[in-house]
């Protein structure tokens, strides 16, 4: 199952993606008589997806026709994890760590799908990277998980995100990490989640980073130093891990950009996002 967030005729409603188009969580209600909250995050905090699958058979607005939007606009909390790719050490000259190099984003930091990359004032940064990647989004409230069996439980589905960095900003100290990744409109999600029920083997996926609509950057998930169960179980150790929780997984490589280039990700089966530069 596939759930969007959108605009259509200057409403915000939840909806299931379908091959027709999307089919509005109201309209859903309304046919099956259930209350499955008209909110992506209240679905997944919910866990209740039945009455969801009546989508299939139901009238949907074109996909064309609608205006996505972030998932949720702020996520209860975004870990972002770098240096996950042999290639992208290479690409920034960095040496890949032994433990997961984690850090985390504001939602301060959010752009919708679609929507507008901004990029800060020259004499700040002018070297900026995006980077297309896979993440992985929580549905259960979880801590210290045992095993990969547990953090597959614990997932509710995956996303494709868009991770900005500032690397001139990271190149006077790698301290300045956060700073670098913090920018205005540096990360956006979306605009679909999948449920982890369509994706037989996350490690066979691959995930691409694009660049004026040519394929700039790609790997598959089974290269990653840390695969996604790992990043889950790892994470829940330090962290209580909530629903709605996202664990952007990392990039092969990062492209630079400039103003007017349209950057994006994609994983086949998962979705794919993209973000014009001004």
């Amino acid at each position: 199952m596939k759930l969007i967030r959108y605009s259509f005729h200057d409403e915000v409603h939840a909806g299931v993606v379908t091959a027709a188009g999307v089919v509005p969580v109201p309209a859903i209600n309304l046919y099956t008589g259930s209350k499955v909250p008209d909110s992506v995050l209240g679905i997944i905090e919910s866990g209740d997806l039945e009455p969801l699958k009546a989508a299939e058979g139901m009238p949907a607005i074109p996909f064309s026709d609608v205006l996505p939007l972030l998932p949720y606009p702020v996520p209860p909390k975004i870990w972002c994890i770098g240096l996950n790719y042999h290639s992208h050490a290479v690409d920034i000259k960095a040496v890949q760590p032994d433990e997961p190099g984690s850090f985390m984003k504001p939602a301060s930091c959010m752009t919708r799908p679609g929507g507008e990359i901004i990029l800060p004032p020259a004499h700040i940064t002018n070297d900026v990277d995006a980077e297309g990647e896979l993440a992985v989004v929580m549905g259960k409230k979880v801590q210290y998980l045992k095993d990969h069996a547990e953090a597959l439980d614990a997932i509710f589905g995956y996303t494709v995100t868009l991770d900005l960095t500032a690397l001139d900003v990271l190149a006077k100290n790698p301290r300045y990490l956060t700073r670098s990744k913090s920018f205005d409109t540096f990360f956006s999600f979306g605009p679909v989640i999948v449920t982890k029920d369509e994706i037989a083997d996350v490690d066979e996926l691959e995930v691409i980073t694009e660049s004026n609509g040519e394929v700039f950057s790609r790997d598959f998930v089974k290269n990653m130093k840390t695969r996604p169960l790992e990043l889950v179980r790892f994470h829940s150790d330090y962290q209580t891990l909530h629903p709605g929780d996202i664990i952007s997984t990392g990039c092969p490589k990062g492209v630079r950009i400039k103003k007017g280039d349209v950057v994006g990700g994609r994983v086949e089966g998962v979705g794919a996002i993209s973000a014009t530069v001004r």
